[in-house]
């Protein structure tokens, strides 16, 4: 009988094992909690990789938008200057085909779209210039990366708060004889005219 009472406290005493002291079922609950870390961990830098690939992005459209605007610019007072007496353009369409001379001109190779919004520049007209158009400038209310080391005649974009602050507005006697470099262009070294948007000028 005495046997038989210690065998069903032996069955009994089995059966009311803590689960947590179960090997197995120790192995799963730290398998569950590695994965867990694993999908955090992985979350942190999938979001740190997105930050960083829009920074890029935004970067290069930045660029994009301060190439196109200076285009914009150069055809502007090429316009002005081509014939006298001077004149701003009325329309984007007279820098795309300037008819004022018997021979056409082109002062801009295409009609850019601003990169920032993917529309049309907005015009800046002068009135005291008859309404005509001087200039453009981004609709965007973004605030530019880039804040320092502008090259001339843009050292007035230091520290503005929206892309639409960025004018890029003819003034042909101020910017007689200023040459800015290329899209793209590597940095030389000495000063030397590099590309528009150095390493290390993203301040």
């Amino acid at each position: 009988m005495r046997s038989r009472r210690r065998m069903r406290s032996d069955t009994r005493t089995q059966r009311t094992v803590p689960a947590a002291l179960c090997p197995v079922s120790g192995t799963r609950g730290f398998t569950y909690i590695a994965l867990l870390t694993a999908i955090v961990i992985i979350g942190i830098t999938m979001t740190a990789a997105g930050k960083y690939w829009s920074s890029v992005m935004m970067r290069e459209k930045e660029e994009e938008l301060f190439f196109r605007g200076d285009q914009y610019r150069q055809a502007i007072e090429s316009y002005y200057k081509a014939k006298a007496p001077n004149a701003y353009p009325a329309s984007i369409e007279q820098l795309l085909k300037d008819d004022r001379s018997p021979q056409p001109k082109r002062h801009l190779r295409q009609q850019f779209k601003d990169p920032m919004t993917g529309e049309d520049f907005e015009l800046f007209r002068d009135q005291s210039k008859g309404n005509r158009i001087t200039g453009v400038y981004s609709k965007s209310d973004r605030e530019p990366l880039k804040q320092k080391d502008f090259p001339e005649p843009y050292q007035e974009f230091e520290d503005k708060k929206s892309y639409k602050d960025w004018k890029f507005v003819s003034m042909p006697q101020q910017a007689a004889g200023t040459v800015l470099p290329q899209r793209g262009t590597p940095v030389q070294p000495g000063g030397t005219p590099g590309s528009l948007f150095p390493p290390g000028s993203m301040k």
